[in-house]
């Protein structure tokens, strides 16, 4: 097992069909607090109780007084080197595929395209009841506008973000699509998540089982790390740009 840029470097050269997994720990060097790791936001607060679906549905403006400051929170933020330089790989036809646990739309303003957002985003606001979509910034002003602060549709009825809740079921598409990115992968490369929250905790299996290979770079331990070809316990933005300078030397 190798731990250095340069080998990270190697594997992705070598690569015909390079695949990167991110989770949140991409996003923490752009200011955006992880969730479970230690000091995230999970143990702030109870996340069955500010961001589930049981609470958006019984509770809405409960639900809104938590999740309405942190769409501002991170449209205050942008991509850092780490998603830059996986926007660059994309761009040199090294990675095929890029699929996110993230919520922040980071890989799309870094320039990545088609990304597989597993946990949905903060593009646009759905109704529940008809159907019936808005815009991210519509979906704001009608919660400002709103004196319990809780967005509604035309219809009436509360209107939800497009961030997948907890227990709500995951976005179909996007997990086919996951799925047939690891099927095609020879190399994953998983950067900031710590693998685990299923089903795509199982994506790194997927690859491995059809003989490809597996890279992690987070700062945190993982249940695959004993299986990887390269290991790196570095933060993602050095490392990355180390590893883009590796390939153009």
């Amino acid at each position: 097992m190798s731990d250095s840029p340069q080998a990270l470097a190697a594997l992705l050269a070598g690569a015909s069909h390079a695949v990167v997994l991110t989770g949140a720990g991409i996003s923490t060097e752009s200011g955006i607090p992880d969730f479970r790791s230690a000091g995230g936001l999970w143990e702030t607060y109870d996340p069955m109780k500010v961001a589930s679906m049981n609470t958006f549905m019984d509770d809405p403006a409960l639900f809104w007084r938590f999740h309405r400051p942190r769409i501002d929170m991170l449209g205050a933020v942008d991509p850092n080197p780490a998603h830059d330089a996986v926007a660059e790989l994309q761009r040199r036809g090294i990675v095929k595929a890029v699929i996110t646990q993230n919520i922040d739309r980071l890989h799309t303003r870094a320039g990545a395209v088609d990304v597989i957002e597993v946990h949905g985003s903060l593009d646009r606001g759905r109704c529940l009841r008809c159907d019936h979509t808005v815009s991210m910034d519509e979906l704001c002003a009608r919660a400002d506008a709103a004196d319990d602060g809780v967005p509604r549709c035309d219809c009436g009825f509360q209107l939800k973000s497009g961030v997948v809740l907890f227990g709500e079921q995951m976005p179909i598409e996007a997990i086919g699509a996951a799925f047939d990115a690891a099927e095609a992968a020879d190399v994953m490369l998983v950067i900031g998540s710590s693998l685990q929250v299923t089903p795509v905790s199982q994506l790194p299996g997927v690859v491995l089982a059809r003989g490809g290979a597996l890279a992690i770079l987070t700062e945190s331990e993982t249940d695959y790390d004993h299986r990887c070809s390269v290991r790196i316990h570095e933060k993602a933005g050095p490392t990355m740009q180390a590893v883009l300078t590796a390939l153009d030397a």
